[in-house]
């Protein structure tokens, strides 16, 4: 396991050296990623590339620069079930080990939740119904012994479907109207305009609508569940011409009523804004990940544009609410 350290100063980008930089490289290189064209301690093209491949593969904005989000993403890499005890703790634990131990727990019928990677009560509460339904004692830590049993009892089988039941059916069993669906509508600032008449566009029709700024993205998610939101929509400027509509997913996990209203939202936005046809992507954000409500984060662009069409963009995210809260999953 890696050693335990403090976060470097970020961001690291080309050209930056140093101790800091031997650290990201060797955690890049312990994921699988070929830095060998680079000189140690030196942020050079290999570097930048793998940091660019690996935030492809982890739904994380791609710029060649590791930041923040990167950086906890690769912490978070470094971890393998059996690499240390899992429970219940503030804040919660994080890393790929506990997304292996809630695909397992899912697996076997014991956790129906989405794979977040995040150790929160659903998680808990599923390790500890699984050590009590295999004999073992019932204390919420996954450690040696939980995760022997766990080995011995996996499924050899096709991964389980019951990763996001919850959400759909909680969907399926909710209001079919749009009147009375607790909304937040965020952004990082810049957009407070928007953000107002997208809220009252929302009240108007019955919504209850907070609209929040702050510039962190975990704090966006922190004030959505705070606020028990139904849904989560941010909201975010493009330089280019272009609208981007993001939902939580991973390769073993997708929010099916995030990516319904994405879609619906990548449809109706771009003639809002008179712009090129809008593109739906699975990624996973702070702001979608930690959100523990359907959550879609929008960019739109160009600036200019985006200001002058702020009613016609508003009633475009009525009509999509209103028809995804009447269908808000497949059937």
């Amino acid at each position: 396991m890696l050693a335990k350290v403090t976060s470097p100063v970020l961001p690291l980008a080309r050209g930056a050296a140093g101790e800091a930089v031997r650290d990201l490289q060797r955690r890049l290189a312990r994921a699988g990623y070929d830095l060998s064209g680079d000189e140690a301690g030196s942020y050079g093209e290999h570097t930048a590339s793998a940091v660019r491949h690996f935030q492809e593969s982890r739904g994380l904005r791609v710029d060649d620069t590791c930041g923040t989000q990167t950086w906890g993403a690769l912490v978070e890499a470094g971890y393998q079930l059996g690499d240390r005890l899992l429970y219940e703790r503030r804040p919660m634990l994080r890393g790929d080990d506990v997304a292996d131990l809630q695909t397992r727990l899912g697996d076997l019928g014991f956790f129906a939740d989405r794979v977040d990677g995040i150790l929160g009560p659903q998680t808990a509460a599923a390790i500890t119904d699984f050590q009590r339904n295999s004999g073992l004692t019932a204390d919420g830590i996954c450690g040696p012994d939980t995760i022997a049993a766990l080995h011995r009892v996996r499924r050899r089988t096709a991964p389980s479907v019951k990763a996001g039941v919850v959400e759909r059916e909680q969907l399926r069993s909710g209001s079919r109207l749009l009147a009375g669906r607790r909304i937040l509508v965020g952004q990082l600032g810049g957009l407070d305009a928007l953000a107002t008449t997208v809220s009252r566009a929302l009240q108007e029709q019955g919504a209850v609508v907070a609209a929040w700024t702050h510039p962190d993205p975990s704090a966006q998610a922190a004030e959505a569940n705070g606020f028990a939101a139904d849904v989560y929509l941010g909201v975010d400027l493009l330089d280019e011409p272009g609208c981007r509509c993001s939902y939580y997913g991973r390769p073993d996990y997708e929010s099916a009523g995030g990516r319904l209203l994405a879609e619906r939202l990548a449809e109706a936005l771009p003639g809002a804004v008179e712009g090129p046809p809008g593109t739906t992507h699975p990624m996973q954000l702070p702001v979608l990940r930690e959100t523990r409500m359907v959550a879609v984060w929008v960019e739109l662009g160009p600036p200019t544009r985006v200001v002058e069409a702020t009613a016609a963009i508003a009633r475009a995210v009525v009509r999509c609410l209103v028809d995804w809260a009447a269908a808000p999953v497949e059937s």
